[in-house]
């Protein structure tokens, strides 16, 4: 990926069941699956949209 300036870690904290389906469809589209992902992404306007929607099932580590 980019250089660690640019990218963002989310380790999902909570599940998805039971929750609003875009929020569920969030989930997906940051690519965690479940309890426990981890996944490191680009740091855009879009991905910190996205994590401010589900900021209750996510940790963030900049």
């Amino acid at each position: 990926m980019a250089d660690a300036k640019n990218t963002v870690r989310i380790k999902q904290i909570a599940s998805g069941i039971g929750k609003v389906a875009s929020q569920k469809q969030t989930l997906v589209g940051l690519g965690l699956r479940g309890i426990g992902s981890v996944r490191e992404l680009e740091d855009t306007p879009s991905v910190r949209g996205m994590i401010r929607k589900i900021a209750h099932l996510v940790k963030v580590e900049d």
